[in-house]
């Protein structure tokens, strides 16, 4: 199967600029983190359809902005499908003071770096995602 970035709509209404171009960074993100890029989906979704998911398949009973899963079939290869609220990136832009594309993209790259290994569940390993989703944000040339 050739290998492809895809993106959808659950139960929002969105219409995600640049797909193109977020598809050649995630592409070059993949690259750069050593792994080939198999089939990645993106879907955008509300609250709700994401706390359902979050209860039904990870057993927790929160609210978040991401849920990633792995369907990569080997260690080479980055596969998998993103999950995002968009009522929580919208909630987090307002927070941050930034636009809401831009904690879509931050979002987006999280996600993408889970696929590639990153963890955040201590501060260390938290701080090294950070770092990295800093890192490669500010190679999008696609704004």
């Amino acid at each position: 199967m050739p290998a492809s970035i895809s993106f959808f709509n659950a139960d929002v209404s969105y219409v995600l600029r640049s797909k193109n171009g977020i598809r050649l960074w995630l592409s070059d993100v993949i690259k750069k983190e050593g792994f080939r890029l198999g089939e990645l989906s993106i879907i955008l979704c509300s609250d709700e359809y994401l706390f359902r998911m979050n209860v039904q398949y990870l057993n927790h009973k929160t609210y978040t902005d991401i849920i990633t899963f792995d369907q990569s079939e080997s260690e080479e290869e980055v596969s998998g499908e993103l999950y995002i609220s968009l009522d929580r990136i919208r909630d987090n832009a307002k927070a941050l003071n930034i636009n809401v594309l831009d904690e879509i993209h931050r979002v987006i790259v999280h996600g993408t770096l889970h696929l590639c290994g990153y963890q955040d569940k201590d501060p260390k390993s938290k701080s090294k995602m950070t770092s990295k989703e800093n890192f490669y944000l500010r190679k999008r040339s696609f704004l």
